[in-house]
């Protein structure tokens, strides 16, 4: 279970807590078992400083904890507060990355075979990056639901969701695709010949609607399956 650890201080030094943190995040590199520090400061108060820290469990961050290194920290912490800090343990039960929901139902879509996928999505300017496309790029909504329905058309594609990662208003999403060649491509009538591709996605989100996106996918693989291409 997620951990996070939030410290709450009071100091005017803000910027050498700062320079602190730096040292700490430095002579901890290939020991520190923290995966994400957020720094705030409040703005009815300039002194009252709250840091977030998160673990992947309670048990990496006693781990942590026990390192000379943030012992050493923590007493200069202290020294640079105008009280001693306060800590307050969290054992996460819930953390939820809404856009992260938004881009898999973008995937589950596809899957369904939706003639609009996009629909409900994404914004009414979406663009669409992927060197795959014929054309100038970017695509529209419109000439990105028409590849679409070219690929469900073609291999009845079925997206798995191999992992994903959030960061601000940007979602990248690594899956894999399975299928069936069961419809003509560039050309070539269904073989029937299964095939596997593997690729990301990076999605920008505007508002919580998919605004832009960019592909990166074997496509020189899926060609070789069907044998449009020879290895």
């Amino acid at each position: 279970m997620t951990f996070v650890q939030v410290i709450d201080c009071r100091t005017s030094r803000v910027d050498e807590l700062n320079r602190l943190m730096d040292t700490w995040v430095a002579s901890t590199q290939g020991k520190r078992t923290a995966t994400h520090s957020v720094v705030g400061r409040d703005r009815g108060d300039s002194t009252h400083i709250v840091e977030i820290v998160e673990f992947p469990s309670y048990e990496e961050a006693k781990r942590n904890s026990d390192l000379p290194e943030t012992e050493r920290i923590f007493e200069e912490m202290v020294a640079l507060c105008d009280d001693v800090p306060r800590f307050t343990d969290l054992d996460v039960v819930r953390d939820e990355q809404l856009n992260k929901a938004t881009a898999r139902s973008f995937f589950e879509e596809i899957s369904k075979g939706n003639p609009h996928p996009l629909e409900g999505l994404c914004t009414p300017g979406y663009l669409d990056h992927d060197p795959g496309n014929d054309g100038p790029e970017p695509l529209g909504k419109a000439e990105t639901e028409a590849v679409a329905a070219r690929y469900v058309g073609a291999i009845s594609p079925t997206f798995l969701i191999d992992d994903q990662v959030a960061e601000g208003d940007m979602v990248t999403t690594r899956w894999t695709v399975t299928g069936t060649h069961d419809g003509e491509f560039m050309g070539l009538p269904a073989t029937g010949r299964p095939v596997r591709i593997t690729g990301q996605t990076t999605h920008r989100f505007d508002h919580g609607l998919i605004a832009e996106a960019w592909w990166n996918w074997d496509q020189f693989g899926l060609l070789s399956q069907i044998g449009l291409v020879e290895l």
